[in-house]
């Protein structure tokens, strides 16, 4: 018999923040590294302009 999925409550704390992806390509390699940030939500668009 399969047990029955528990709710969890969640903290409002991690709501504000979100993950960005950018992609670099090495000098040496050529090769596509990708960096993962987490920056606040009100900010990505002030990120993403660097």
């Amino acid at each position: 018999m399969a047990k029955k999925a528990v709710a969890t409550l969640r903290t409002t704390g991690g709501k504000g923040l979100t993950k960005v992806i950018q992609m670099e390509r090495s000098e040496k390699t050529n090769a596509y590294a990708f960096k993962e940030t987490f920056v606040p939500t009100d900010d990505v668009k002030e990120f993403l302009k660097k």
